[in-house]
């Protein structure tokens, strides 16, 4: 038996392609209902300015690398999580609004995840799972 492969393969009926234009739609659909900027959005993603705006125009070939599947899987999985705990209203304002939690102190989630990266993006993913779980 070999390593296990991620269901991205020839046989598996969806290219590396089709994944990354489903995530990149996904990341803007999460930015739109954060009202994130394209320097939050480039930068939450790991790119710059420009390439974020080319990666959501149709026309865009390229490959998410290893950080960007990461951070788009944390993004991603914050979005949903939002919206599973809270109204969809608060869920999308959550973000943005100064929390005093002992994560945060004082600071938006926003900030505090563009300023710390990937690490700073899991950790308030795993923040709101644990309040959404009662943990």
């Amino acid at each position: 038996m070999g390593t296990p492969q991620l269901a991205t393969g020839p046989r598996s009926g969806a290219s590396q392609e089709k994944i990354n234009a489903v995530v990149i739609r996904a990341l803007a659909k999460a930015f739109r209902a954060w009202r994130a900027n394209a320097q939050e959005a480039a930068t939450l993603v790991g790119v710059s300015e420009r390439t974020w705006a080319r990666m959501k125009g149709e026309d865009w070939n390229g490959e998410l690398n290893q950080d960007q599947r990461l951070r788009a899987s944390a993004l991603i999985g914050l979005y949903k999580a939002l919206h599973l705990y809270f109204s969809d209203t608060l869920a999308d304002k959550w973000v943005k609004m100064p929390n005093q939690g002992p994560l945060f102190r004082g600071r938006s989630p926003m900030e505090f995840m563009l300023v710390g990266g990937l690490p700073a993006m899991m950790e308030t993913r795993e923040y709101v799972d644990a309040i959404r779980g009662g943990l």
